[in-house]
């Protein structure tokens, strides 16, 4: 299963959650990849620490392969470096990520990765951390993978949003990938006593939006987590945010759709397209 973790807006918890669920999946016996295609690397600086700094064969260097003529290529898994985690393995960013876009974009290579990802066996879950922009590098995320999860920081600004990014996805699905499918959207950062979150998911859901859950709290243990480069998973397996990442990683294996479920559709509401 190939996930892509994406929102147009930053500081929604991309990269957190990403790696929180790959270290889940790897947790659970699965041989888990996650590629990392933010030029500001947080994913790969989370999973690999220090060694993320300086490390060779990134995705930069994967893509940067494609603007060269080359009767052999190398093989995709050069690019990958497992973590200290078993079953746990990342394709590393790299800052001359942004540099490269131009001339990708200019050369029509959004399919690469789909490409490399379809040779490339031995994985069960693959999740696709992107950056806040529909970029060629989300493009090329959208276009590999099964389904999109999208982080949702319960601000009106972002509710807002969310109808165009959704239709974002639904043009890509009808031009470049049938199979992909919005699987669902991830409640973060929530207050549960604070009376706007909870007003907002509950407009949501009753347009019908597919809502995970549970919803993800918020917690100062996320910067210490980040700081110690371990997974919150891992770092504090008890702790109530990392058993709601546990319960949600489970509602994701059983391919629930806690927001269809939650309330059907009212006559004469707006469906976004990319849920038609």
């Amino acid at each position: 299963m190939r996930r892509v973790i994406f929102n147009k807006k930053g500081g929604v918890g991309k990269s957190t959650i990403a790696c929180n669920l790959a270290a889940l999946s790897a947790a659970a016996g699965k041989p888990t990849l996650l590629i990392d295609l933010d030029a500001q690397c947080n994913s790969s600086q989370y999973l690999l620490g220090a060694e993320a700094e300086g490390i060779e064969s990134t995705v930069a260097d994967f893509f940067r392969s494609f603007l060269q003529f080359r009767l052999l290529r190398d093989e995709p898994e050069l690019f990958v470096h497992p973590t200290t985690w078993p079953n746990l393995y990342v394709m590393p960013a790299h800052p001359d990520l942004d540099d490269l876009q131009t001339k990708l974009e200019s050369r029509y290579k959004m399919f690469k990765l789909k490409e490399a990802l379809d040779k490339m066996p031995g994985y069960e879950n693959i999740f696709i951390d992107t950056p806040p922009a529909l970029s060629f590098y989300t493009l090329s995320a959208l276009i590999a993978s099964d389904s999109c999860l999208i982080p949702f920081d319960c601000d009106d600004f972002s509710r807002k949003a969310l109808y165009a990014l959704l239709d974002n996805v639904q043009e890509i699905r009808q031009d470049h990938n049938p199979a992909l499918r919005v699987e669902g959207i991830i409640v973060n950062q929530f207050l549960a006593r604070a009376k706007q979150p909870a007003r907002i998911v509950q407009r949501l859901q009753e347009e019908g939006l597919p809502i995970l859950e549970p919803f993800l709290s918020s917690s100062v243990k996320i910067r210490e987590s980040h700081e110690q480069a371990i997974p919150l998973i891992h770092l504090l397996p008890k702790h109530k945010l990392s058993q709601q990442y546990a319960a949600l990683y489970q509602g994701l294996t059983h391919t629930r759709r806690i927001g269809r479920q939650t309330k059907r559709q009212q006559p004469g509401q707006r469906q976004p397209q990319a849920l038609r």
